[in-house]
């Protein structure tokens, strides 16, 4: 194709996207990731993703749909147009990064282990309560050796295409048998039925699952885990070619994290203020 073809090409992309109406958005989201967005009985979404995508819908002015779409199909449905945003607790990584672009954080969460509360890992204890991978400290080191010794030898359970799967294969591959599940829920039922040892997920999905009547009889064990593989805090991705979009929802996230509806929403859904 000659050079001039190409370049009025980019020109009239450029255009489009520029001249792009958003006053209808649709927000992609697994819904199976509480108490991040889940679903109801009746089919209906909830959970703190899904306030925060409605109250950046009303700062925009805009109509918005929420669209199911498993975990694992997320990012090429966003590429394929069945939606224009994911929000489905996505950390943001620079690998990501290659194939989406992201918002500014409108969260930040820590990962940490869980096992049955019968199950020897149980007693597992560490010498810190929260490790930075992006930069280890020795205190830090002595944690993780201590972890990876106590895992050695077990079967440690991770939702596939995650980041808590890749920092499992990268620090466990050598000693533990890894299980891959394709969503949050099935993982949690083998680990409460004693398929595995430990689950890696975040510690907001782990308090979620251990409360209320039905509640899975599961304890925490080592440290929180945060940065590096787990990535700069989770925000919400777009297609590249989208970025007045992006713009406009990183003024909405600013701006609900400047009125305090981000940690109001967190303290709503977890407990605590997971603000960036």
């Amino acid at each position: 194709m000659p050079l001039l073809c190409v370049a009025l090409i980019i020109v009239m992309s450029s255009i489009t996207s520029a001249l792009a109406d958003w006053s209808n958005i649709k927000i992609g989201t697994d819904g199976l990731y509480p108490p991040w967005n889940a679903k109801t009985d009746n089919g209906q979404f909830e959970g703190f993703e899904i306030d925060l995508a409605e109250d950046l819908c009303q700062r925009l002015g805009a109509t918005c749909a929420i669209v199911s779409q498993r975990w694992d199909g997320i990012l090429p449905a966003l590429a394929t147009g069945k939606f224009d945003v994911v929000m489905a607790g996505i950390e943001i990584t620079s690998e990501r990064e290659k194939l989406v672009d992201f918002s500014t954080c409108y969260a930040a969460e820590v990962a940490v282990f869980a096992a049955k509360s019968d199950n020897a890992l149980a007693g597992t204890i560490s010498p810190i309560s929260r490790i930075n991978l992006t930069g280890v400290t020795p205190l830090a080191q002595t944690a993780i050796n201590s972890l990876r010794q106590a895992l050695a030898g077990t079967t440690v359970g991770v939702q596939i295409a995650t980041d808590h799967a890749d920092f499992v294969q990268r620090y466990f591959h050598d000693l533990v048998e890894i299980r891959y599940f394709d969503t949050i829920e099935n993982l949690a039922r083998d680990l409460d039925a004693g398929q595995i040892d430990a689950a890696l997920s975040s510690r907001g999905y782990w308090e979620r699952t251990m409360e209320g009547e039905s509640s899975l009889d599961l304890v925490l064990i080592g440290p929180d885990l945060m940065g590096d593989v787990f990535g700069r805090g989770i925000g919400a991705a777009f297609r590249k070619r989208d970025g007045d979009l992006r713009t406009q929802v990183n003024q909405a996230i600013e701006a609900a994290r400047d009125d305090g509806t981000i940690a109001e929403l967190s303290m709503r859904w977890f407990g605590y203020d997971l603000s960036c």
